[in-house]
């Protein structure tokens, strides 16, 4: 019980972040007679998309979901003055986890070559790319060997949500919606913003 109370933020991102997966790993046939074999289980997909098409664009959603959750944690906390730390670290993961599934399956459906031939490709590889050693470092071991370079490294993830917002706007998908989130959280973060913030909250406490 001492471990479910320290750590309940965490364990509740994990298994909001892997519900999704459940209901994925349904399009998926794994084999494990003659080695481990992966193929689409066919007219899974729903609203007219096959099913590989419906894994691509469901990992994308959440993807870019868990991102700009991640960044609405500071803003939060300026807000209302709550923080945990850790559950952002899970934040992180979720959506690192999620953004590198949509990359493998955008390589399953048109190969990685295809990732150099439009704009939008290559913003998401290269927030992939950024993420990846975001998700490595997202641990407590990562955090008391890199000291005060851990935080300058997590900083990466701004640029990351950036690329992101570009992949998903070009790709003329509902990108509004987080462009809005993130950007209200930007100007939250603005010092005179958040000074003004905190003091009107602490104002309110007395």
């Amino acid at each position: 019980m001492a471990f479910i109370k320290k750590n309940y933020g965490w364990i509740i991102v994990t298994i909001l972040a892997s519900l999704p997966l459940i209901v994925l790993s349904k399009m998926i046939n794994l084999d494990w007679v003659n080695g481990l074999t992966l193929s689409i289980v066919e007219n899974s997909g729903k609203g007219g998309r096959s099913t590989l098409d419906m894994l691509y664009h469901v990992t994308g959603e959440f993807a870019i979901r868990w991102m700009t959750a991640v960044l609405t944690c500071t803003p939060f906390f300026i807000l209302f003055g709550v923080t945990n730390l850790f559950v952002r670290q899970a934040m992180g993961i979720a959506a690192a986890v999620w953004s590198i599934l949509h990359f493998i399956i955008f390589i399953w459906m048109e190969g990685f070559l295809e990732t150099f031939t439009q704009v939008n490709y290559v913003a998401g590889f290269i927030a992939v790319l950024i993420l990846i050693p975001l998700l490595f470092t997202s641990n407590r071991k990562s955090m008391r060997r890199l000291k005060s370079k851990w935080k300058k490294l997590q900083k990466y993830a701004y640029a990351a949500i950036v690329l992101s917002l570009i992949h998903v706007a070009l790709l003329e998908k509902t990108w509004i919606i987080y462009a809005v989130v993130v950007g209200v959280g930007f100007i939250i973060r603005i010092p005179e913003v958040k000074e003004r913030i905190i003091r009107f909250r602490l104002k309110r406490k007395r």
